[in-house]
């Protein structure tokens, strides 16, 4: 069936450079200039006033011409900056000073090892690269010559910084460069995804996809105002404060730091990287309301001797995302903050910008919209979907089926590859890769995995970027090798790695002990921690393939779950 958000549609907006829709509302010259940003690692706190102007003025060092003293980024130059970074306020600033500029910028894994980075910046191939000083000396891998290299916070002799760029143009009183005109095909920046298989690769996403992405949540606030009351939040300053420790160079993180946060005043308050014993020391101490965390988080919190006993009455809405919530788990967040209904939630994926769909509040859209336990939600603002069976036709009510979906929030395609943007945009359409059923009510379900990528700690996980990686070991221990997820993640619903192999004659000759050691060591040292063989290392004498080469994965790890079933009796 084909079918449609039971939203209203989307208001219609010129074509124009986000910056425009983010800063310049007339309904924010009312705003007071409140505190926008404060990081927990330094204690900086940013008001919003003081940040647009950074913004403004940080935009002007970029991008005016090196003889009245700015570095001269420009797009039709092929300039494209590399953001290689922690948390910090000034990567926000850094990125939407960018975006007024229109000069496109890459997001790296801030947990990059060499070998990841080397890669994501060989799609990329950034011509400047900003850093925290503690990744510096990952960033000098890029090849790119030092003066081309730039701290984002901090200092470090011989570097210059974000900071230092900004008062250069202040004190040189360079004039200010106007926000340069954008289209909706307009390259904004790249993010980082598997797709529906193979090894990671650079979505380009557009100007158009953050404006339709913000206008979704829009309407999505609006409709929401129709059903409740807006929160009173009882804070200091009467707003709604948002812990946030997810990593801007991900989907979830950038959205709700760097955009939907200026749709409301509000504060961000700022954690360069998970640490749960601050994450409980900062509740009290800022008066969190707002929780966005993924589900590895949340069942950290749940299992820590702090959950039952911390101070959390502050918290008042909590958010969950980049992975599914398995249903138990929300019931024990539910069960512990008793004042809060139900935990967000949203499925969404980069090749569509943000969000697919949203669980609803409670009477929304005159009731038409439902909140059924176990679903993904309804489709947010803006998108239609199809779902579709394997020869391609159209599934019927509550039929499995792959998601097909379309509207403003799909991207330009991915960098540099033109064959995975084929197989992912189809006439229009962007395939999801999952199996989905949508009911009567117009609520979507997910069933199952269609693509191979695996979510680990909501981070992509791309099997075949770990079976590149282990058949690259120099020793020629394998023939072979297949990796899959498998049970023994921190929920129900998590699947980690686990690789089966087929030994070489060399391999045979070492023994399978040594072979799994070295393996093991040698993806450690290539791959993020999130992407390790926590579900260990099989040996097999072939690993199962179709007749046309496909290999069966489903074999194999049918076959180790029902072993690890049978061992479980004895």
């Amino acid at each position: 069936m084909y079918h449609k958000s039971l939203f209203p549609d989307l208001p219609k907006v010129p074509e124009s450079n986000v910056h425009h829709l983010l800063f310049n509302r007339p309904d924010q010259r009312e705003w007071p200039d409140y505190t926008l940003f404060v990081n927990v690692a330094t204690g900086q706190r940013r008001s919003f006033r003081e940040f647009v102007e950074r913004v403004r003025d940080g935009a002007t060092a970029l991008g005016a011409d090196v003889s009245q003293g700015g570095l001269g980024l420009r797009p039709e130059n092929g300039d494209l900056v590399g953001i290689l970074s922690e948390n910090c306020p000034d990567y926000v600033a850094l990125l939407h000073s960018l975006l007024v500029i229109t000069v496109p910028f890459a997001l790296f894994s801030s947990y990059s090892t060499p070998y990841e980075f080397k890669y994501a910046n060989s799609l990329a191939k950034a011509t400047r690269i900003f850093t925290s000083p503690s990744l510096l000396q990952l960033a000098l891998t890029s090849g790119l010559p030092a003066d081309r290299i730039y701290l984002l916070e901090g200092e470090d002799k011989g570097y210059t910084s974000y900071d230092q760029l900004i008062s250069s143009a202040r004190k040189s009183a360079i004039p200010r460069l106007p926000v340069r005109h954008a289209t909706k095909d307009t390259l904004a920046y790249l993010i980082y995804s598997s797709g529906t298989s193979g090894p990671p690769k650079a979505v380009m996403t557009s100007h158009g996809n953050i404006t339709t992405a913000t206008l979704s949540t829009i309407v999505n606030g609006m409709e929401m105002a129709k059903t409740q009351a807006p929160p009173v939040w009882n804070t200091p300053d009467g707003l709604q404060v948002t812990f946030t420790v997810l990593p801007l160079y991900h989907s979830l993180g950038l959205y709700t730091t760097s955009f939907f946060n200026f749709l409301n005043p509000s504060t961000i308050v700022m954690l360069p990287k998970w640490d749960i014993d601050i994450f409980f020391d900062s509740v009290p101490i800022y008066h969190i309301t707002t929780l966005f965390l993924v589900p590895s988080l949340l069942h950290q919190l749940v299992h820590h001797p702090r959950f039952k006993t911390a101070d959390m009455k502050s918290v008042k809405a909590i958010a969950s995302g980049a992975a599914y919530l398995p249903p138990q788990l929300a019931d024990q967040v539910r069960a512990r903050f008793t004042d809060i209904p139900r935990v967000a939630e949203g499925y969404g994926m980069s090749e569509f910008t943000m969000a697919i769909a949203m669980k609803p509040i409670p009477g929304m859209l005159d009731g038409r919209a439902k909140n059924k336990p176990g679903s993904a939600g309804i489709l947010v603002p803006g998108v239609e979907a199809r779902v579709v069976r394997p020869d391609g036709s159209l599934a019927g009510p509550n039929e499995p089926g792959e998601l097909l979906i379309r509207g403003g929030s799909a991207v330009l395609g991915y960098k540099g590859n033109d064959k995975a943007t084929r197989e992912t945009f189809v006439d229009g359409w962007v395939r999801t890769g999952d199996q989905i059923r949508i009911d009567e009510d117009e609520v979507l379900f997910f069933e199952d995995r269609t693509k191979d990528t695996l979510k680990i700690s909501g981070m992509q996980v791309s099997p075949v970027e770990i079976e590149n990686t282990i058949l690259a070991q120099p020793d020629k221990l394998i023939t072979d090798v297949s990796v899959a997820g498998v049970s023994g993640g921190r929920t129900s619903d998590e699947r980690i790695p686990r690789a089966w192999i087929v030994l070489s004659p060399a391999g045979a000759a070492l023994g399978k002990k040594e072979v799994v050691t070295r393996l093991d060591a040698w993806v450690q040292g290539r791959l993020s921690r999130y992407k390790w063989l926590r579900g260990g290392i099989g040996i097999v004498e072939t690993i199962p393939k179709s007749p046309t080469g496909k290999v069966l994965r489903r074999v194999l790890v049918e076959g180790y779950e029902k072993e690890v079933k049978a061992n479980a009796k004895l």
